[in-house]
């Protein structure tokens, strides 16, 4: 045998042993272009039978989409609301509270957008604000804090109640893909408008997003109103099952309950910080540092100009 079919046996035994992405780590595979764009185009056309069916049976649902900052809830809210009415799937993603909201309810701003018969509100962030951003960036005190855990509950009991469908999602992503995204929005110059302050303080305070994650995801996964969280590191494998969940039968629209161990910070989380190794813990900072420097580079040329 020569040494060409001895390298074609070795290439194609390598082949053979190769480990699809995912296999060892239980993540979904990446789905490849083409067949993304099939099942998006039919899961987009079970939007639309459920649209028809939602206005003649007069449903009234609540989707919430919450996560970190680069997390993909735009790009599924995006794929989401392509294909059907705006007037039946809404989209409310609201604006830093005016100084006359401040003094209302808390939950007072979001109960403006609720929805009619026959419409389904898509949340982009909503009330957990207050439990998540508002917190680790101390807009809101930690009384404030506690008060929502013991009133949110409640809040959406009635929600619940009165008839309304409510779903949350919980997108999650590592550390390391939510630098990559934002480097690619600060490249991109389409893309800066996504670019916020708060961006700078999601890497250098990840730790402490994780802890406020953790504690909201425990005292607020109910059985009326739980979490469901898509994979954290896989965009269309994230938007695909989001679409399978959003097109579910009409009648049972709701969602399995997650457990929130699912969505830790491997292998670094919250208290364990301090315990972490030196070396991972300045790793992390620079990447952190870096990040800051250049997103503020960008968001003053962004100024100027």
């Amino acid at each position: 045998m020569g040494s060409k079919d001895k390298k074609r046996k070795r290439a194609k035994a390598k082949k053979k042993q190769k480990v699809e992405p995912g296999e060892e780590t239980g993540e979904p595979k990446k789905l490849k272009t083409k067949v993304y764009e099939e099942e998006l185009f039919k899961l987009q056309g079970e939007l639309c039978k459920l649209q028809e069916w939602t206005k003649q049976s007069g449903l009234r649902a609540i989707v919430i989409f919450e996560g970190r900052d680069a997390a993909g809830k735009g790009g599924v809210l995006k794929r989401i609301t392509e294909r059907v009415s705006p007037r039946v799937f809404r989209l409310a993603a609201l604006p830093a509270p005016s100084d006359r909201e401040k003094t209302q309810f808390y939950g007072q701003r979001y109960i403006a957008h609720f929805p009619a018969a026959g419409e389904i509100l898509l949340f982009d962030r909503s009330w957990y604000n207050r439990p998540g951003v508002e917190r680790v960036l101390g807009f809101c005190t930690e009384q404030d804090v506690e008060r929502f855990f013991e009133q949110v509950t409640l809040f959406e009991n009635m929600i619940v109640a009165s008839g309304i469908r409510l779903i949350k999602y919980w997108f999650d992503v590592s550390f390391e893909e939510q630098q990559r995204r934002f480097e690619g929005r600060m490249k991109d110059p389409t893309k800066h408008w996504k670019l916020s302050p708060t961006d700078l303080e999601s890497q250098r305070l990840w730790y402490e997003y994780s802890r406020a994650r953790d504690e909201m995801l425990a005292r607020t996964h109910t059985g009326t109103a739980p979490y469901a969280g898509p994979h954290p590191h896989r965009h269309r494998a994230l938007v695909h099952r989001a679409l399978q969940r959003q097109e579910a039968r009409p009648a049972e629209l709701h969602l399995a309950p997650v457990v929130a161990a699912s969505l830790r910070d491997p292998p670094l989380r919250g208290a364990e910080d301090a315990e972490a190794p030196d070396e991972a813990r300045l790793r992390r900072r620079r990447l952190a540092r870096g990040a800051e420097f250049r997103t503020a580079e960008v968001l003053s040329r962004a100024a100027g100009g």
